[in-house]
């Protein structure tokens, strides 16, 4: 089992979108995924149409008095589950702290699944916390959604030192660009600088379309509403190059899986 987080100290820079339809991507190739949707304010959760409550809350899953395979939720789609969101969750940092050790806690709660999937995609809050260093520790592959920006870089740049004084396990970082627009001479100037420093940068961007902000509307992943439009197309790359970089094994088996409702 591969454990992949779309995480960004900064907020709004399209985390949740990657998530959901990095997820729903890997469940079409038949790989058995689980999205564990971390953020209370629950985007993922609702945008697959999913009630974002799981009974004792967040501690009752970080304590182990609530197994996590006890919340995890179906989907519409084949091979897709979900682990709801909750508004406790804003609560994280102070159940891991009552942990003995907070920083293996997310990967020690993850591993019994490995016998049931295949990818762990976590939909992550923006922050520097706790629960970010039990992501960072628990995540196999850091998906990193950049804006253009200088505000952005100075984010990276903060993500990238804060892994190197790790200690033992360290995820790998794939940064690539968000709501990207050529138009802009800022953006061009800036994605030209950052593989010239050394930070592994996709080879996918993801541009600033108006089909990705609508998926709020149709509350489904827009790779699954609208698969031959361009955003999905973006998003397909961005999906492969994140399985390669992953290490991801050929799909145990079965056809890719369409949009039927789960059994």
């Amino acid at each position: 089992m591969r454990i992949l987080a779309a995480y960004n100290i900064k907020g709004g820079v399209g985390k949740t979108s990657t998530a959901v339809n990095i997820a729903y991507l890997a469940a079409r190739d038949g790989y058995r995924v689980l999205l564990w949707d971390l953020d209370p304010q629950g985007a993922a959760s609702f945008l697959f149409r999913v009630r974002p409550r799981v009974k004792g809350g967040g501690k009752a899953l970080v304590t182990g008095r609530r197994p996590v395979d006890d919340a995890i939720k179906a989907t519409d789609f084949d091979n897709l589950d979900l682990l709801p969101a909750d508004f406790t969750y804003r609560n994280l940092d102070l159940h891991l702290d009552d942990q003995r050790k907070p920083m293996t806690r997310l990967r020690n709660l993850l591993r019994p699944l490995g016998d049931e999937y295949d990818l762990v995609v976590l939909d992550c809050p923006p922050s520097i916390s706790l629960l970010s260093e039990s992501v960072l520790h628990a995540a196999d592959l850091l998906l990193v959604p950049l804006i253009p920006t200088t505000l952005s870089m100075r984010t990276l740049d903060q993500l990238t030192g804060f892994i190197a004084g790790f200690t033992g396990r360290r995820p790998r970082v794939l940064a690539f660009w968000s709501m990207f627009d050529r138009r802009k001479r800022l953006h061009r100037e800036i994605a030209a600088e950052l593989p010239a420093q050394g930070t592994e940068v996709a080879a996918t961007a993801i541009p600033a379309l108006s089909a990705i902000e609508r998926m709020s509307l149709q509350r489904a992943p827009i790779t699954a509403s609208a698969p031959r439009g361009q955003a999905a197309r973006y998003y397909r790359d961005l999906w492969a190059e994140a399985r390669s970089r992953a290490g991801l094994p050929d799909p145990p088996a079965g056809p890719p899986a369409g949009l039927a409702p789960a059994n």
